[in-house]
């Protein structure tokens, strides 16, 4: 049995879908009309909506609005005269489940209601098991009992099931995107999509129909509509991750979705309203962006409803034997951890490359060993960087001119990482496209924007 509402003004309507509905044993309450259907919502529990689409004051698309804000688990189905599929069409991409078209026949109807029924039913089941998953163990993304990751998962416990913007800051390597899936996955959101997009790994130019889609003939090469990630994640997360390398024109649509969530494609007038949860991290202080001018002050604040700060390595190195455990598991080792002395290497290490750097020295020790038991001597800490640098360290000017000792940085981290503009601003810092603008503004050969 299904507790479902159905909501229409034309009472006859009302009626004849309740005693049908109730005849195959589901528990029916009518209403007619929208403002109705919104004072019942919040304490009915129920597990489908059958709502008409054209009702005044309070139409369908605000039922559909309030159920999908109040309770995500209840599906809600659309009834619509023909003339007004499009309107049904625009609803299921609000987050109905289907539209029925009127006239139609009440064995359509049930057929359409218990199976949105089982779909919330199981929907309910799986966020009820996510739920007992984070409370028995946290999840198992986040790895470790130190008191920094113990203090991270009661953060994430406790900001997952509401849909509040999260801003996740900590250092390059350290886990954040983890972070953000371990949110999506505790959520009640989990059941949808998580994308996650890297906002400086995409030029400036394409991020912002990346992220809102664009309109047919928007610009040159724009063959037909196309939908953006903010659309694609419908009912699930959308993360962004670097946001600081979000240029002017995508930081005002981004302060726009968070204020009022609603989008324009590129080259479209038409507003849309898009049902998604934005998480975004930044691996440097977005504090220093405002004050260079390079980073709106409001949207900083839409973004830092709840902030989560991921802990460095260095922060957590009881964690270091679970984590070994975790990545020696994944290659298929069957040693759960590192020899004693190589243990005690690791946690003298300063790990400026975090968790990532950590996992690497596994994966390359991995390889070393081969079929072999895994020994010190192929557990290798800083690995040609470090070396070649005490062998030859860069010279930085006395007279600390920035310009000059910038090349030289910047030279230097280019011949450790063999070239690769990625490897060598990760070793400085910064992002690839803030080293290559660097490089650029010193009159540095760049070569083409990767």
């Amino acid at each position: 049995m299904s507790r479902i509402l159905i909501v229409d003004d034309e009472p006859k309507l009302v009626v004849l879908l309740k005693s049908a509905l109730a005849h195959r044993g589901h528990d029916v309450t009518g209403v007619g009309g929208g403002r109705e259907a919104l004072d019942l919502l919040p304490g009915g529990d129920f597990d489908v909506v059958l709502t008409d689409l054209r009702m005044e004051p309070v139409d369908g698309m605000a039922v559909l609005a309030a159920a999908r804000a109040c309770c995500p688990d209840t599906a809600v189905i659309i009834l619509t005269a023909y003339p007004e599929v499009k309107g049904a069409v625009d609803a299921l991409q609000q987050g109905a489940s289907h539209y029925l078209t009127k006239p139609f026949n009440f064995q359509e109807v049930a057929h359409a209601v218990e199976q949105a029924a089982a779909a919330a039913a199981l929907a309910r089941e799986n966020r009820a098991l996510r739920q007992t998953v984070v409370q028995l163990g946290g999840g198992p993304e986040i790895v470790g009992e130190a008191a920094a990751t113990v203090s991270l998962r009661r953060l994430i416990a406790q900001v997952a099931p509401s849909d509040a913007t999260v801003l996740i800051r900590g250092e390059s390597g350290t886990g954040k995107e983890v972070t953000a899936r371990a949110i999506h996955a505790a959520s009640r959101r989990a059941a949808g999509p998580f994308i996650a997009v890297n906002c400086a790994a995409i030029a400036e130019s394409l991020l912002e129909s990346e992220l809102f889609g664009y309109r047919k003939g928007a610009f040159t090469g724009a063959n037909g509509d196309r939908e953006g990630l903010f659309e694609a994640a419908r009912g699930g997360t959308l993360f962004l991750d670097e946001i600081g390398e979000a240029g002017p024109a995508v930081q005002a649509k981004l302060l726009r979705v968070l204020e009022e969530r609603k989008i324009n494609r590129v080259g479209d007038p038409v507003e849309r309203q898009v049902d998604v949860r934005v998480l975004a991290a930044t691996n440097r202080p977005l504090e220093e962006a405002i004050a260079a001018g390079g980073f709106r002050e409001d949207l900083y604040y839409r973004l830092l409803v709840f902030p989560v700060d991921v802990p460095p390595l260095r922060e957590r190195l009881d964690d270091i034997p679970a984590l070994t455990a975790v990545f020696l598991a994944r290659l298929g080792r069957r040693e759960t951890g590192l020899p004693s002395a190589a243990m005690a290497r690791l946690r003298a290490h300063a790990w400026p490359g975090n968790v990532r750097e950590l996992r690497n020295l596994i994966e390359r020790a991995h390889i070393l060993a081969g079929p072999d038991p895994l020994a010190i001597e192929h557990v290798l800490l800083d690995v040609g960087g470090r070396q070649r640098a005490a062998a030859q360290p860069a010279a930085v000017g006395d007279d600390l001119d920035l310009d000059r000792n910038a090349r030289l940085l910047i030279t230097e981290a280019m011949r450790r990482a063999g070239g690769n503009k990625t490897a060598a601003a990760e070793m400085l810092g910064i992002t690839r496209r803030a080293m290559y603008s660097r490089m650029k503004m010193l009159g540095m050969d760049a070569g083409p924007a990767e």
